[in-house]
């Protein structure tokens, strides 16, 4: 995945866990708390997925190089 893949992947979580926490927080009566902790989810779980995706493009680079190396 390039790297504007994983950043727009990071946009779209925090995005949309603020938004279910604001949705979430305006039907429970406390709208801030609500978008807040969305948001704060959004983030870990985006960068969750992005740091997977770097060490799983690592490791195949990894791969390719002593496959490469051994090929020699």
């Amino acid at each position: 995945m390039s790297l504007a893949g994983q950043g727009f992947e990071l946009t779209a979580a925090v995005i949309g866990f603020g938004l279910v926490g604001y949705w979430v927080g305006g039907h429970l009566g406390n709208a801030p708390i609500g978008l807040v902790v969305g948001a704060l989810l959004g983030i870990f779980g985006g960068l969750y997925n992005l740091i997977r995706s770097s060490l799983r493009t690592i490791e195949q680079q990894e791969q390719d190089q002593s496959g490469s190396l051994r090929d020699e």
